[in-house]
């Protein structure tokens, strides 16, 4: 971990800036190599994540690691993190105030991470930065599979793992597809990345 992650994850391991502190037992900043060149970014922290202070541990984070091997990535090689670092009481979504509370932690993470793709798995991740980026409107069905130019990096947009696993057939494939595309935008950088698609990387 770099300077400037620890600095980050030290304010986010004391943050009152929402009332989320108050009934957490640990703050989940995120893990993974500082040079990450996929960072992706889940929801929020749940029961286990909130019990052991490390991001997607539960159900859809085994989940999550499965289909990373499939794809090829191994989890170890991405910085993972989630819009909100405090677990919502009863895993409700998180509300508007709490997103706003820690979008900053969650930019700043980008910025010292510096990835060369950001991939938003699910609605949440997604609207919580669509007007900050100036993402295409429409869910996620619609506008994922495409690569985003954003500057310093791009952005994918796919399913959270935990619709994954209410409907496995038919977006395990996608989600899996999905980090191939990513990983061939890192591999290809420099080389004509817009000219990728997704039906190239479907399996």
């Amino acid at each position: 971990m770099n300077e400037e992650l620890s600095r980050i994850r030290a304010r986010i391991m004391n943050c009152t800036a929402c009332p989320l502190h108050v009934g957490r037992k640990n703050p989940v900043p995120g893990e993974g190599p500082a040079d990450a060149p996929l960072l992706l970014v889940g929801e929020a922290p749940g029961r286990e994540e909130d019990e052991t202070g490390r991001p997607f541990v539960g159900m859809a984070g085994r989940l999550l690691t499965e289909m990373l091997k499939e794809a090829g990535v191994p989890r170890s090689s991405v910085y993972i993190t989630s819009v909100i670092k405090c677990r919502p009481p009863g895993n409700r979504n998180p509300k508007k105030g709490e997103i706003e509370a820690c979008r900053g932690y969650l930019l700043e993470q980008i910025a010292a991470v510096r990835p060369e793709v950001v991939v938003l798995m699910g609605n949440v991740a997604l609207n919580s930065l669509k007007e900050v980026w100036k993402l295409p409107g429409g869910n996620i069905g619609e506008i994922s599979g495409e690569l985003y130019d954003r500057g310093d990096f791009k952005v994918l947009v796919t399913y959270h793992p935990a619709g994954v696993l209410r409907d496995r057939r038919r977006k395990r494939p996608l989600f899996v597809s999905h980090i191939r595309l990513a990983e061939e935008a890192v591999k290809k950088r420099g080389e004509g990345w817009l000219g990728l698609r997704l039906e190239e990387f479907e399996g």
